[in-house]
């Protein structure tokens, strides 16, 4: 196993990695949960047909009693209506604030009971068990919780940190193939931002036997980074490379037609190119992104004309005024952050003809 800790003012917290953590995960717990207070596991049907029994066991050897909330698997109920159903399972459970709460699931199921617990009793303890490959290496660390708005993603939300992080790399054998694929999206992420090296070991090596280095890898970038800046306001921003543009695209075709992880390999590439046009990023970045996204099967390139984007762009909760923060390369392993106006970003994304013709 293997352990790092997210260091902030209000207190520390582990995420543990490592093969078999779910069998071990009602020890885990004891530590979080206050004597006969009831323990609400929120997952999604998917989850719970394949680790219901593993889960429940796990549980039961340690002595902890829980009250399943089991919602159908999808983005669609991550919403204020999946919000108040979350709510209603923990007034018939009788959750109290020294309760806790656990989320068994993906982005989804993370964010959404992270938010319930946030807002419960004016915040009781979570503990994050994600088992999709995306929420392993990104959205169970750093406290971002949510559920979306007709508006956009994200929209309602709030740092709220959980108190344990588990990461068993196995629960990944029974995810579908195109979940695999997108969670690989966010992995490059943390290659194309910070990490050259983790950036070619994609390259040389797509081995899935080499996945629990690279959530390894991951989780200590986001871990570092989270602990600098726990509330977004300056390098955490880096993080969103890409989901500028992904989370318009999600927006445009309705949450679901894409998944988060295709979105955002389709925004970065749009914001490497973007850099390349302005002479803000090294001339062949865009390409080495596709490629390594085409390697790990990811479509690289968004069928549609990125200026489509705008008018979704312009609802995502991190624009502001008249413009939006952009995270551009300024190389592979280096980000930063750029102010961009709607009218400059919308001309800067124009077909050649069209952007002429602007000027």
């Amino acid at each position: 196993m293997k352990t790092l800790t997210v260091g902030l003012p209000d207190g520390a917290y582990e995420i543990r990695i490592g093969n078999g953590l779910l069998m071990e995960l009602g020890a885990a717990l004891l530590p979080f949960r206050g004597e006969e207070v009831p323990v609400v596991v929120v997952t999604d049907e998917n989850v719970w047909a394949h680790y219901h029994a593993p889960f429940a066991a796990a549980l039961a050897a340690a002595g902890i009693a829980f009250v399943p909330a089991v919602f159908p698997a999808g983005e669609t109920n991550k919403c204020l209506g999946g919000l108040g159903r979350l709510y209603d399972v923990f007034a018939e459970a009788g959750l109290p604030r020294g309760g806790l709460v656990v989320a068994f699931g993906g982005g989804v199921i993370g964010d959404l009971a992270g938010f319930a617990a946030a807002t419960w009793m004016r915040g009781v303890r979570f503990v994050q068990v994600p088992t999709t490959l995306l929420a392993q290496v990104d959205s169970s660390v750093g406290g971002k919780t949510a559920v979306n708005h007709t508006r956009g993603k994200n929209l309602i939300g709030a740092f709220y940190q959980p108190k344990l992080v588990v990461i068993d790399p196995e629960t990944l054998r029974t995810l579908p193939a195109r979940e695999v694929r997108g969670g690989m999206a966010e992995v490059i992420k943390y290659g194309a931002i910070r990490s050259r090296s983790l950036f070619d070991k994609l390259d040389r090596d797509a081995d899935p036997a080499a996945l629990p280095e690279i959530i390894e890898a991951c989780c200590r970038v986001k871990a570092g980074i989270v602990s600098r800046d726990e509330r977004d306001l300056g390098e955490r921003m880096l993080l969103n490379f890409g989901h500028t543009f992904g989370h318009a695209i999600e927006r445009r075709h309705g949450y679901g037609h894409y998944t988060h992880g295709e979105a955002v390999a389709f925004g970065m590439v749009i914001a490497a190119r973007l850099g390349e046009c302005l002479a803000l990023t090294q001339p062949g970045a865009a390409d080495a992104l596709r490629r390594l996204l085409a390697r790990h099967r990811l479509e690289p390139d968004y069928p549609e004309a990125p200026g489509a984007l705008m008018s979704a762009m312009e609802s995502d909760k991190k624009s502001g005024g008249g413009g939006v923060r952009v995270v551009f390369l300024r190389r592979i392993g280096e980000a930063f952050t750029r102010e961009m106006r709607f009218a400059d970003l919308e001309a800067a994304l124009a077909p050649p003809g069209e952007a002429s013709a602007q000027r």
